[in-house]
């Protein structure tokens, strides 16, 4: 079988020497090429060239934003122009298998892989060698596939800080996460945001102070725990809504304890929660951040997030 593995060097959790282990043991039962990333949208323009020269198989070795960009790159030609329900056709484009080497590893994680690379991949092969593979829905965004999560507001505006951070050579650390978090929950007490939240068979509901899309559960990791807005959500059930009325203290103390909880069932007077539906439209009259799967991609005023069910094959 013809493969490419995507390298992330930057990712956290590898060695150099720990790559060259994984990809010698890949080698050894594909046909592999090997990219290793040098710049952001690397790893996407990488594998949908790969895709088109007729690779089987795209291996992801990195962190979430490394999948997200493999993701996006294994879809390039299977979206369409214009389209507001892309219906990409797994069977005829490549699988994916992922490698954990990030710090979250959401994806990785949600699909039950491993958290050491040496045993992901050593799960990889064995899938491989039995023909395991598992169809998965994704969540597509102003034109980007995600895998697990988006949002706008409050947790994008934490997102494009930390890429800031990051960019001016600090560690994108949770304690780093959390101390941008707080900044940015000041920030937002003081000049709430309005959003009004859209899905099918339901009034529209204004005054939305924040709004998280997710694709699986947990939403996300927090220092090796659990974040669970959604706890019902999974890849192939829908979409989950997870959104605020009011981001009062006393509101936003009982959220945290309850999605940091072991159950993660979030509820209250100021909770909007839906666990499953097809699309989830964002609107507001001031343009705000917009997350995806943890990458920033701006300000946005109208942003519609769809559920699409089995859009890919992955080995796991």
């Amino acid at each position: 079988m013809r493969a490419l593995l995507v390298v992330n060097p930057q990712a956290t959790s590898t060695t150099a020497a720990g790559r060259d282990v994984l990809t010698h043991a890949l080698a050894s039962e594909l046909k592999l090429e090997v990219l290793q990333t040098r710049y952001r949208g690397h790893a996407a323009e990488g594998t949908a060239a790969a895709v088109r020269d007729g690779v089987e198989l795209v291996v992801a070795l990195g962190g979430d934003g490394t999948v997200n960009e493999v993701v996006n790159g294994l879809l390039a030609d299977q979206t369409g122009t214009g389209s507001t329900a892309p219906r990409p056709d797994a069977e005829a484009t490549a699988m994916l298998a992922v490698v954990p080497g990030g710090s979250a590893n959401v994806f990785a994680r949600a699909l039950g892989m491993q958290r050491d690379p040496v045993e992901a991949t050593g799960q990889v092969l064995a899938a491989l060698a039995a023909g395991r593979r598992r169809m998965v829905g994704l969540g597509h965004a102003d034109d980007r596939w995600f895998t697990f999560n988006a949002g706008m507001g409050w947790d994008a505006d934490v997102v494009a800080a930390v890429e800031r951070a990051r960019a001016q050579g600090h560690e994108a650390s949770p304690g780093r996460y959390a101390a941008t978090a707080l900044a940015q929950y000041l920030a937002q007490l003081r000049r709430p945001p309005s959003m009004t939240v859209h899905i099918p068979g339901a009034d529209p509901l204004p005054g939305v102070k924040l709004a998280f899309v997710s694709n699986t559960d947990p939403w996300t990791f927090l220092s090796g725990r659990a974040v669970r807005t959604n706890p019902r959500s999974s890849f192939g059930s829908g979409l989950g809504l997870f959104a605020l009325r009011s981001l009062g203290p006393r509101t936003i103390a009982a959220v945290l304890g309850q999605i940091l909880s072991s159950d993660g069932n979030p509820h209250g007077r100021h909770v909007v929660r839906q666990d499953a539906v097809p699309l989830v439209r964002i609107t507001s009259d001031t343009p705000l951040a917009l997350q995806l799967d943890g990458d920033h991609l701006g300000e946005r005023t109208d942003v519609e997030f769809l559920s699409v069910p089995a859009a890919l094959r992955v080995v796991v």
